[in-house]
């Protein structure tokens, strides 16, 4: 059984993990994931989208949560909290990436549940996404129990160039909860 650790990482944390984190943006994009990127996309490219997750992190405007199995990075989930002043109870789920070569072991639920904590930990009641339609994350989101608010279709390029739909969600935390 490997030794699957979730965590939250801090701005000298991501720095570190910056290699990792690029292998990973790099492979799901490869893997025809539409998660901003076109192919192709070799973990160079993604780095300075990781450095600019590592100064968020450092203004506290982004949680960045990571999967480790046997102490390789492997997943990663963010939390945008940098919310305007009429927003301090919301926070959007960014960039739920799980590395092709990790998948099946539970890794996007544990990921999801450690950024509702996390959430709930900082105030924040109300949580909202976006994906692609129709892709496979679509599915996983409602699994985890979010509601779907809607679709707009043709919203991006798939990472061949490719349109498609996005699918916006939502989900309610515990009202007004704080966990220490």
């Amino acid at each position: 059984m490997p030794e699957i650790n979730i965590r939250v990482l801090c701005e000298e944390e991501t720095r570190a993990a910056l290699p990792a984190l690029a292998e990973i943006l790099s492979d799901c994009v490869e893997g025809g994931a539409s998660v901003g990127f076109m192919q192709p996309f070799p973990p160079k490219d993604a780095s300075p989208f990781w450095e600019g997750v590592a100064a968020a992190v450092a203004r506290h405007d982004v949680v960045l949560i990571v999967a480790e199995v046997d102490g390789r990075t492997v997943g990663t989930v963010q939390l945008g909290i940098g919310t305007m002043p009429n927003q301090p109870h919301r926070a959007d789920v960014k960039k739920l990436l799980i590395h092709r070569d990790a998948r099946g072991l539970g890794l996007a639920r544990r990921l999801m549940e450690r950024a509702e904590i996390e959430a709930m930990r900082r105030g924040r009641r109300v949580l909202v996404l976006d994906t692609a339609t129709g892709e496979p994350a679509e599915a996983i989101y409602e699994r985890f129990g979010w509601l779907r608010a809607g679709v707009v279709p043709d919203y991006a390029l798939m990472p061949d160039g490719r349109y498609c739909g996005t699918t916006f969600f939502y989900k309610h935390l515990a009202p007004y909860c704080m966990i220490p």
